[in-house]
């Protein structure tokens, strides 16, 4: 086996990097896994997420957790309705179609994949500084003085890992876009006017460049990203996204014309966060030459947009084929397994975000009728 006897570092504790050293660990191999978070309670904010056949359940079929991930997730329809509240089309799910791509809170993700790994596998409050390669080790220092060694480095830390460096010199570009991400606790007490519209379904509204995507069942959160191009001023100064006040504002003056129910929401959430989406260009190849074993995975090897709902799928994708051929018995070295990966992912993570892109330009189109997402 290539990995006999060697250390593998796992950079970053998303669902990629776990689901990696889950697969990795059935294989027989060392992992440790290094996290900035200060510990497993730190809560992941952000939407849920979607895993698709073909891809991220594939990645947690090899696990051994899919049937976890099932028990776990919550299927959903989605209701499309107008910037009056008006509900306009309904697509509901029928029971053969549950376990197609059901929803899954980043935490309980999380959760599932942290219990299925060996014991003291991740290592918390650990923020990587830098990585150096010496003799046939790499050198890895963190924050507090805390240092560790490794023969072979995978960077899944996210679209903006300072590891990359060492691969590809590709930089993350922004790509227009801008996401305001909000959340309401306990919808179906704090606002249960709009929980009872949603009826266990997403909810989607786009009008005049703005696209509002509604998700009333995050662990018992209702969570909502409100999509938009961003202007141009906010490139020499980001509004401040700490004051609710000022966001409030904002989204409101934005959303004038929108019902009544729409502001609500707005006024309702206790908590902003603004999000510029960025991309990626990936480069027909990437570097041969490295002093020694380091490849990306997840975001910080493709980051895109949202607008295909891929990225996580296409990371728990990178994880799945990377395992296989770094365990399997097709390479006679570690490089040469990684560039194997990296090939075939090249290749995929291409092809998705050119779709993200599209979809991008024509959700935020303010001719854009989301209705024919039905269809």
């Amino acid at each position: 086996m290539l990995l006999e006897g060697k250390n593998v570092a796992i950079i970053g504790a998303g669902p990629v990097g776990l689901t990696l050293a889950r697969l990795l660990q059935l294989g027989g191999v060392q992992v440790s896994v290094y996290e900035r978070d200060f510990d497993s309670e730190t809560r992941i904010w952000g939407g849920t997420l979607d895993l698709h056949k073909g891809s991220g359940q594939d990645a947690l079929a090899a696990a051994g957790l899919l049937d976890k991930y099932f028990e776990r997730a919550i299927p959903m329809g989605v209701k499309f309705a107008d910037k009056h509240g008006k509900i306009l089309a309904t697509k509901s799910l029928t029971p053969e179609h549950f376990n197609d791509n059901p929803e899954i809170n980043r935490n309980v993700l999380r959760t599932l994949l942290l219990d299925s790994l060996e014991p003291e596998t991740v290592y918390w409050d650990h923020q990587l500084l830098e990585a150096e390669p010496k003799n046939t080790k790499w050198n890895l220092f963190f924050n507090k003085g805390k240092q560790a060694k490794a023969d072979l480095v995978i960077v899944a830390n996210g679209g903006m890992s300072k590891l990359r460096r060492y691969v590809t010199d590709e930089k993350v570009q922004q790509t227009g876009s801008f996401i305001v991400q909000g959340d309401i606790k306990m919808p179906e007490i704090n606002f249960s006017e709009f929980y009872q519209i949603c009826d266990h379904h997403r909810l989607m509204v786009a009008s005049g460049g703005n696209l509002l995507v509604v998700n009333p069942l995050n662990n018992e959160a209702l969570t909502y990203g409100l999509i938009f191009e961003m202007p141009n001023a906010w490139e020499q100064q980001m509004p401040d996204f700490s004051s609710r006040n000022t966001v409030i504002k904002l989204l409101q003056e934005r959303l004038a014309g929108w019902g009544d129910l729409y502001h609500q929401l707005i006024a309702k959430t206790t908590q902003f966060v603004g999000l510029p989406t960025r991309v990626l260009p990936l480069a027909e190849n990437w570097k041969q030459h490295r002093p020694l074993p380091i490849t990306l995975i997840g975001d910080a090897a493709h980051v895109m947009p949202p607008f295909a709902g891929m990225g996580v799928n296409i990371g728990l994708l990178d994880a799945k084929l990377l395992a296989e051929n770094l365990l399997g018995s097709k390479f006679d070295s570690i490089m040469a397994g990684i560039s194997g990966y990296e090939a075939s992912m090249l290749e995929y993570a291409r092809e998705a975000a050119d779709e993200s892109r599209i979809n991008e330009l024509e959700m935020r189109d303010p001719a854009f009728d989301f209705r024919s997402l039905l269809f």
